[in-house]
C-alpha cells in the first residue's frame, strides 16, 4: 500500500531527501516521480543547479523505485553503482526525476532515471544498480 502523503513518507524514510528539498509527485512500483526546485543555495558557477543535487535526486528516486520492487524476502536496498550523463544545465524552475525499474533480480535491481526541466527538456539520465539486501 502506498502512503497517503508520499512526500511525508519520503522525508521520514530518507531524511536526506528532506535536507536537499526533494518532494514526491507520485510513487508506485512502475514509476517514482520526484521534484527538486531550483534554489540559489543549490547552485554552482553561473547559477547552475549543482550536479551533486541532481545526482542525489536521481539516487533518491531510484532507491525508492527499487524499494517498491523488492522481493518479499528482502529487507532493503542500497546503491552499488550509478552512472550519470548530464545533457544541459538547469538555471531556473525545477527538475523532475522519473525512475523506472529496468531489471528486477534476486540480488540486484537496475533503475533508469530521467531528469527533465520545467520545459520537459532532458537535463540528465542516470542508470543505477541497487543491491537487494536480505
Amino acid at each position: 500500500m502506498l502512503p497517503e502523503d508520499p512526500t511525508e513518507f519520503l522525508h521520514t524514510a530518507m531524511p536526506f531527501a528532506a535536507l536537499i528539498g526533494a518532494t514526491a509527485v507520485a510513487a508506485g512500483p512502475d514509476e517514482v516521480h520526484l521534484r527538486l526546485e531550483w534554489d540559489p543555495t543549490r547552485t554552482t558557477t553561473a547559477g547552475m543547479l549543482h550536479g551533486g543535487a541532481i545526482m542525489a535526486l536521481a539516487d533518491t528516486a531510484g532507491g525508492w523505485a527499487a524499494y517498491l520492487n523488492l522481493p518479499e524476502t528482502a529487507t532493503g536496498t542500497a546503491t552499488i553503482s550509478s552512472a550519470t550523463n548530464f545533457m544541459r544545465p538547469l538555471v531556473d524552475g525545477h527538475v523532475d526525476a522519473v525512475a523506472r525499474v529496468l531489471h528486477k533480480g534476486r540480488t540486484t535491481i537496475v533503475v533508469d532515471t530521467e531528469l527533465r526541466d520545467a520545459k520537459d527538456r532532458l537535463v540528465a539520465r542516470v542508470t543505477q544498480t541497487q543491491a537487494v539486501l536480505t
